[in-house]
């Protein structure tokens, strides 16, 4: 009896213990999370083992980092929620969609107070808005508003600071709590916390910032910007520095940083930590304490050798000869290197904890930058070593893309930022992931035309596709006064005489009505006649009746055959992403003009196809009427004969890459108009005129001369060859 009665105890004490030690934990801590305060903090390491070990630091002083000036999370938090009332604000609760069904998405920007000054990158900001496609004059038609007050620096330290802003906006009728507003904003707060305070509340306005904490950032509303300088060009912008001969992905360094060295207050720690991962090799980590008033008042021992050593080398050659550049954080999260970096094909490496990346919502950076952590500094240098080099050229040609898509210029900035508001008014029409992270980017990818990436030009590589088999012939019409000529009657059973082509449409631009349908000659393809509004730009506009992915652009004076036509689309299937034609220009600059200039003699290089007898795909006219503002298209519609120009450099805009002429039969008639007389002479130097002024216009708008030039020409095999006919394709291309 006794012994079963121990062993009757024995058991009840295990179960006990193991109660104790499995279950109790649980129980524990179920009690612990339950009676835990709404303050807890995010950014501290959240152990397994908490319950189990004895806390002897108290949180709030662990989050100072050892200085007391610093504020701590809950602080912060209180702070930001002092003036950011509406922070649970998300775009279905805080702005109005009813705005945007009627016009479309249109933004006003308020008039400009006279006697406040904006600051030059303030001004940028505005003037990228009301010289692109979303802008409208009349407050009624708007979707989304934009403050005329400068409210980039609100750091009240700052000369360009603009005191009483609250009073401003609540005096304003259209400010209606700050909804359906987008604000700009690149600093905030002050020394020494530097929070995200802007001294004013933005209620239910939209921010768009620079430096933006994840813990403050409202997901789907708010939209992280990167920081620029006042330097920052405007449009266009200089481009990337990796070349196509410059590709190796290994460079004489390895990792580098140049840059402050702050000895105190807030992003102190990261920065003074840096110099443990320098081995004066590949690895150049470069600081200097030589910088504010006061720094030799705080100056530390190894101030004076790291300015000494600071000065040895020069920043842009390290950008140049660096795989990897870090970019930590300074005062605030963000900073100007991380741009930098990106255009220098110097891949980042981010230490800033917290930060929100630019355009995160669209743009996937985990393929062209590397996201550190600022506790795990010294694991940096190991870490970057494993990265396999065909993996760095491919981070490096991604920064080069995202530089030149989305970063370059402060209308890209602002372009990409009201694409990403855009696409929140209707999710079902918005860009995928993939549609924003690859060529040519998200900005040249109307959702509006389509979201499949297998209905645009340039991904059918990637998918493994071709474009459709078929083609529409679209003639313009513009000099008809009464029975139609013969060159377009020769012209339109040419290209019904293809194989290839599915119908063909006449835009019908003359002061008379066109022939009845009696008067047209038959065709085997169906032959639709389109009324045109008279303008240039029309030949340009998305007609609904377009519905192959080719389309050949003819004038009714245009003289092609039926096999030159066929070549031509074979072609164009090679290269859907390029304008395929006949008649080609070059450009060139004048230095005794001081401007671009154009020639149609014959020449060794060619960077226009002429539109009066090319293939491209028909999503260009989608682009070249609702991607460009409406005072380009006006531009062209003044000017004789702009269309072609600008149709060619939208293309080359959009690919980096030149038209492509194929063989022709006969030549295009070189039109110098230096040897033309009389009348005709007078016509022809006012149209040559007028195109070298339409020309330096689009550069001026663009910011860049977008045309490529090319020394390529296409003929078919054989050629010319001296062989028999029978075995040629297309001979009858070789007959005059």
């Amino acid at each position: 009896m006794q012994t079963r009665k121990k062993y009757i105890f024995l058991t009840f004490l295990a179960s006990w213990l193991l109660l104790f030690f499995f279950g109790g934990d649980q129980l524990r801590r179920l009690s612990f999370f339950s009676g835990r305060k709404a303050e807890a903090r995010r950014n501290w390491p959240r152990w397994t083992d908490r319950s189990l070990l004895k806390n002897f630091a108290d949180p709030e002083e662990l989050q100072r980092d050892g200085d007391p000036s610093l504020l701590s999370p809950r602080e912060r938090r209180a702070a930001w929620l002092s003036v950011y009332k509406s922070s649970r604000c998300r775009m279905e609760t805080c702005f109005d969609f009813s705005r945007c069904e009627r016009n479309g998405f249109k933004v006003f920007t308020y008039p400009r107070e006279r006697d406040q000054p904006t600051s030059e990158s303030y001004g940028k900001i505005l003037a990228s808005i009301e010289r692109s496609r979303y802008y409208t004059p009349k407050p009624e038609e708007a979707c989304l508003f934009i403050l005329g007050i400068d409210t980039l620096d609100r750091d009240h330290l700052s000369a360009q600071y603009v005191r009483d802003v609250d009073e401003k906006i609540r005096g304003f009728p259209l400010w209606n709590g700050g909804r359906n507003h987008l604000i700009f904003n690149l600093y905030s707060g002050t020394w020494p916390n530097y929070t995200g305070d802007l001294g004013f509340d933005i209620g239910q306005a939209i921010l768009a910032k620079a430096s933006f904490d994840t813990e403050n950032f409202r997901p789907g509303f708010d939209v992280s910007i990167p920081l620029f300088s006042k330097d920052h060009p405007q449009r266009g912008g200089e481009r990337g520095w990796l070349y196509q001969d410059s590709v190796p992905p290994k460079k004489k360094y390895l990792l580098v940083f140049k840059g402050k060295r702050y000895l105190t207050g807030i992003g102190s720690g990261t920065r003074n930590a840096l110099h443990h991962i320098h081995n004066g090799k590949d690895i150049i980590s470069l600081t200097t304490c030589k910088h504010g008033k006061d720094w030799e008042k705080h100056k530390d021992t190894r101030c004076d050798k790291d300015n000494v050593d600071y000065e040895k080398f020069d920043y842009q050659e390290l950008l140049h000869n660096s795989t990897f550049c870090i970019v930590p954080r300074g005062r605030r999260l963000g900073s100007f290197r991380f741009l930098e970096a990106l255009q220098a094909a110097c891949i980042p490496v981010l230490l800033s904890d917290g930060w929100e990346l630019p355009f995160a919502e669209a743009i996937d950076w985990g393929k062209a930058a590397v996201v550190g952590s600022e506790r795990l500094l010294l694991q940096i240098p190991s870490a970057i070593r494993c990265i396999h080099p065909e993996r760095v050229l491919a981070f490096q040609q991604q920064t080069q893309f995202l530089w030149d898509a989305y970063f370059s210029s402060v209308d890209k900035i602002v372009h990409t930022t009201l694409e990403i508001i855009k696409d929140r008014l209707s999710p079902h029409r918005s860009r995928s992931r993939f549609l924003w992270n690859t060529l040519p980017g998200g900005l040249l990818v109307l959702p509006d035309f389509s979201t499949h990436p297998g209905d645009f030009p340039f991904y059918y590589l990637q998918h493994g596709s071709s474009p459709s088999e078929k083609f529409t012939a679209f003639i313009r019409v513009i000099s008809q006064g009464g029975p139609l000529s013969q060159p377009i009657l020769r012209l339109i059973q040419a290209v019904s005489g293809s194989q290839y082509c599915a119908q063909i449409l006449v835009l019908w631009s003359c002061e008379k009505p066109p022939p009845p349908s009696g008067k047209w000659p038959q065709t085997t393809v169906p032959l639709t006649i389109i009324q045109g509004r008279r303008k240039p730009s029309d030949r340009f506009f998305p007609y609904t009746a377009i519905q192959t992915d080719a389309v050949l652009s003819l004038d009714e004076h245009t003289s092609l055959s039926t096999s030159e036509v066929d070549f031509a689309f074979a072609v164009w299937r090679s290269f859907p992403e390029r304008i395929v034609g006949f008649p080609a220009l070059s450009h060139f600059w004048d230095p005794e003009q001081g401007r671009w200039g154009y020639t149609s003699k014959w020449t060794n290089e060619l960077s226009i196809v002429l539109t009066a007898a090319a293939f491209y795909h028909r999503y260009y006219h989608s682009l070249f009427t609702e991607y460009l503002p409406a005072g380009l298209r006006e531009l062209v519609d003044g000017l004789a004969a702009c269309e072609d120009i600008l149709m060619n450099a939208l293309v080359a805009a959009v690919t980096k890459l030149p038209p492509v002429k194929v063989a022709q039969r006969k030549q295009h008639k070189d039109t110098v108009p230096q040897q033309v007389k009389g009348t005709a002479g007078a016509v022809g130097s006012r149209r040559f005129s007028q195109r070298q002024d339409c020309l330096n216009q689009l550069v001026d708008w663009f910011g860049y001369m977008p045309l490529v030039s090319s020394q390529l020409r296409l003929d078919p095999v054989l050629f010319k060859d001296q062989v028999s006919v029978l075995r040629k394709k297309y001979p009858r291309l070789e007959k005059p």
